[in-house]
């Protein structure tokens, strides 16, 4: 049987994309979201090298069943792209909502962890594993109003570098992508709880931003190297973003 990628959060922007293009690098690819009537649409639309399983990242029983059914496929697991995330308020931390830091911390950082633990056995045990983490430059870089996700970023990225640590001299790569601004159709609008206008007041002027098949793209490049590099971190932002504060916009 082919090679079989897990992508998590693979229900839209950047995990459907990722999905899409692992498939064309030759994975059969298992979609996990929540969300099942856009698993099967993706499913559809990618063919017979594509399963999709309902999962919730937050739940430890969905996560046990995602490496069950992952496990019933047979094949070598070699790829799992940990993408469930999101944000979610630009509150200062003096007014931050305590549920929507618990959600975020639970989603991007918990989330990871449970994943990550359910099918490392079967990364290790194929003997060419790889771990493919998407995290943010807010891993990195603090910036006003986003606290919460800023502060789960970090951890994530802190979970990240421990387990490429714990992980040394075992066959399975740990690699990090971190995007800057990327336009997705669901993201901002999360963030900002469905208000369209202040989704798009993020990405205003700014001619090309990042679009999810860019990161599909470094995500799916990063994990088709030799078994023997291994991409430790890789940022990525568009032209247009210097830095977390400084964005060119053409108004």
């Amino acid at each position: 049987m082919q090679n079989i990628a897990v992508v998590t959060g693979a229900s839209s922007g950047i995990g459907a994309a990722t999905a899409r293009r692992l498939a064309r690098e030759g994975f059969h690819v298992v979609v996990a979201a929540r969300r099942a009537d856009r698993l099967e649409a993706l499913v559809k639309e990618i063919g017979e090298t594509a399963t999709a399983v309902e999962c919730d990242v937050t739940s430890d029983d969905s996560v046990a069943g995602l490496a069950t059914a992952v496990t019933a496929l047979g094949g070598p697991v070699t790829l799992l792209v940990n993408n469930a995330g999101g944000a979610r308020g630009v509150d200062p931390v003096a007014t931050g909502s305590v549920d929507d830091w618990q959600w975020m911390y639970d989603v991007n950082v918990l989330g990871t962890l449970r994943v990550t633990k359910a099918l490392l056995p079967a990364l290790e045990a194929s003997g060419r594993g790889t771990i493919v983490t998407v995290g943010s430059t807010a891993a990195f870089t603090p910036y006003e109003g986003g606290g919460g996700y800023v502060a789960a970023k970090h951890a994530e990225t802190a979970l990240v570098g421990t387990l490429r640590l714990e992980l040394a001299g075992r066959p399975v790569r740990v690699i990090e992508i971190d995007p800057g601004m990327v336009r997705t159709d669901e993201f901002a609008v999360n963030r900002f709880g469905g208000d369209q206008d202040k989704a798009d007041a993020v990405y205003a002027g700014v001619k090309e931003p990042l679009v999810a098949d860019d990161i599909a793209d470094c995500i799916a490049w990063t994990a088709t190297r030799p078994q023997h590099v291994n991409v430790d971190r890789l940022v990525v932002r568009p032209i247009a973003q210097a830095a977390q504060h400084k964005v060119h916009r053409e108004l």
